[in-house]
């Protein structure tokens, strides 16, 4: 009787490990059952109508639209953590909030735009992008354990900038490192022309000449501060006034025209696009990317 209890004994607990492992055993070959948690879903505002979507999806299409599908790989899964984490943050500090598909947040495009976009190359491009996300499925990145506000932007001016020079408040894992990588695309360079009173009209400024500019400077280069005729304005102020590329500029003025000369394109803060793609070139991987240009994080998932 006894050695009947044990036997039984023996075998409930062989079940009930075996319940706890999940584990099924098919032609000598052993599965491991995952438990599947329900995606993640986010709200967006497209064409004023708001559409609940699962993050990944949502993910692709703001990788489709914010990267150049010719990026190499590891530049295009970087963009997704980036974007994913963009996301993360927003909705974590607000449930309710609904991200918009323009630069407000990220933009963001359909499979039908994917389309219209890239024609008859819309299969490889679309595969390429859906599959950058699929192998970052899940990953975010976080700082002290807390999900980051992932800024980024086109193209640098070889530096990217601290974040309390554009968006008023300082984060240690934002500040300014090294993308000489953008180098190679020339920056991006752009050269504008305006006439004098033109430019002096959008600074909302009445005097009929310029009298003087002067250019207060980051340590990356971009400016600060900029004062025309004893008017004082922030670079970002300034860059959206005279709708320019970017925070680093130059300013000549001859012959009643004003010359602007800017490197770079975006506000400069966390992670450079085309810096990405850079480091992509020569080797480097999407989490060493990621952890390039946002200083101390770690990828969770």
């Amino acid at each position: 009787m006894k050695k009947k209890i044990i036997v039984f004994f023996i075998c409930f607990v062989f079940l009930i490990t075996s319940y706890e492992q999940e584990e099924i055993i098919v032609n000598n070959d052993r599965i491991i059952n995952e438990v599947k948690e329900e995606p993640q879903k986010v709200n967006i505002i497209y064409k004023d109508s708001t559409i609940n979507l699962d993050l990944e999806d949502y993910v692709v299409g703001v990788v489709a639209c914010e990267m150049p599908a010719s990026f190499k790989t590891e530049a295009l899964k970087a963009m997704a953590v980036a974007a994913r984490t963009f996301a993360l943050y927003k909705i974590r500090t607000n449930k309710n909030y609904k991200l918009s598909t323009t630069t407000k947040d990220q933009c963001y495009i359909s499979k039908s735009q994917m389309k219209k976009r890239w024609g008859k190359n819309y299969e490889k491009n679309y595969n390429k992008i859906k599959n950058a996300v699929e192998k970052t499925r899940n990953e975010y990145l976080t700082y002290n354990d807390k999900v980051i506000i992932s800024f980024y932007f086109s193209i640098s001016n070889g530096k990217t900038e601290n974040c309390e020079n554009v968006f008023s408040q300082k984060l240690d894992y934002l500040v300014s490192v090294d993308s000489s990588w953008d180098k190679d695309y020339s920056y991006k360079e752009k050269i504008i022309k305006i006439k004098e009173k033109e430019f002096l009209k959008k600074l909302n400024i009445k005097d009929e000449k310029i009298n003087n500019i002067k250019i207060k400077r980051s340590k990356s280069g971009r400016a600060k501060y900029i004062i025309v005729n004893n008017k004082k304005f922030k670079g970002t102020v300034f860059r959206t006034k005279l709708s320019l590329r970017s925070t680093d500029i130059n300013i000549d003025v001859s012959d009643g025209i004003v010359k602007i000369d800017t490197k770079g394109y975006g506000h400069g803060v966390g992670m450079s696009q085309y810096g990405a793609n850079g480091m992509a070139k020569e080797g480097y991987k999407y989490d060493e990317i990621l952890k390039h240009y946002y200083k101390g994080v770690e990828i969770s998932v």
